[in-house]
């Protein structure tokens, strides 16, 4: 038990990276009788006889989940948990975990994705949640984690895997308080116990520009704020030199790109509600070491947002937690833009 304390910390080799599947390989699939990789999103309504009781005491009734499911229906599935401004399409933003040998593999497993409660992306969100002192429900992690035992409830799923990145590591981690009867194992992957005063600070200072400037601008900037901690200066250095635009540097354009794109796509009262939550989330020492879940943490090495060093801290108070960490320049969107050979070591510990 001792050596399970503190886990051993194992350097990650980092390939090229490949492409994904193009949408005619994934027709090949269904022709060919595979499981369909681009399933439609489905809904359900949780909650409308006895309500979720929130954190804050609200309670909630006809509570909303936007989800997809890949695979199978049976009683146990690997569920995935989203990033801060993902969404349940895992197919969309994680190709090179999803698919037949993959680690969230549809040919053997059930695997289900939601969007968070609170989030924009079809599940209930601020603007549908009852307001409490005159404001947006003050909405946390657990919440969302009762939320989603819930809906696999409604799929009749009674044990689950786990595997979040970033926002969903820290949902993780709540799951594995909140609902320790359900799960078997976890991967948690670039995201720690609870936020640090740097991690709050970020957050702080997107909020502050989405209420200084409501209605979209504030949430473009907010979202230039966030992509700096989601790189790192070696990344940048090599991927955003010289220019693209005329007279304005890549760094420049890159995030005025970023910042227009998720303005476009994602709401500002969600932005706020998610990253209220993840700072909120405080679990204690002794809290964390009562989770007996075997557990995979991942740090990534130039994670500027979420250092390894912190992630791994985190992660020996879990007494059956294994730590590996992700070499890569990219910093904390290592898992998604050049995730290596981690899809390998997920896939063996999830079938350990």
């Amino acid at each position: 038990m001792t050596a399970q304390t503190h886990p051993a910390q194992v350097h990650l080799p980092v390939p090229a990276s490949t492409e994904a599947d193009d949408g005619t390989a994934a027709t090949d699939r269904c022709q060919a009788g595979q499981p369909d990789l681009t399933p439609a999103a489905q809904t359900a309504r949780l909650f409308r006889h006895a309500p979720l009781l929130l954190d804050c005491g609200q309670p909630v009734n006809d509570v909303t989940v936007t989800y997809h499911t890949y695979g199978t229906p049976q009683p146990t599935a690997t569920l995935v948990l989203h990033a801060l401004t993902g969404t349940s399409a895992v197919h969309e933003w994680w190709p090179d975990f999803l698919g037949e040998g993959r680690p969230l593999d549809p040919t053997r497993d059930y695997v289900i994705c939601a969007n968070v409660l609170g989030g924009c992306a079809g599940t209930t969100g601020p603007a549908d949640l009852p307001r409490v002192a005159g404001a947006d429900a003050p909405l946390t992690l657990r919440d969302m984690a009762r939320t989603g035992r819930a809906l696999l409830e409604h799929l009749g799923v009674t044990r689950v895997r786990i595997v979040g990145a970033s926002m969903g590591g820290m949902l993780a981690y709540a799951w594995l308080l909140e609902c320790p009867d359900l799960v078997e194992r976890a991967v948690i992957i670039g995201a720690p116990t609870r936020h640090s005063p740097w991690a709050i600070g970020l957050n702080t200072a997107a909020r502050s520009a989405i209420r200084a400037a409501p209605g979209g601008e504030g949430l473009n900037v907010a979202r230039q704020i966030a992509m700096l901690s989601y790189r790192s200066p070696d990344s940048f250095a090599v991927t955003q030199t010289g220019q693209r635009v005329p007279g304005l540097p890549a760094i420049t354009s890159y995030l005025h790109h970023h910042g227009e794109k998720l303005q476009a796509r994602f709401c500002e009262r969600s932005y706020v509600a998610l990253t209220g939550a993840m700072d909120a989330f405080q679990p204690t020492d002794q809290e964390l070491r009562t989770i007996q879940t075997p557990t995979l943490v991942v740090g990534i090495s130039s994670d500027v947002l979420y250092p390894p060093a912190e992630v791994k801290a985190g992660a020996a108070l879990l007494p059956r937690a294994r730590y590996l960490e992700l070499n890569s320049i990219h910093g904390h969107d290592a898992f998604l833009m050049d995730p290596g050979p981690l899809p390998t070591l997920v896939s063996a510990f999830l079938s350990a």
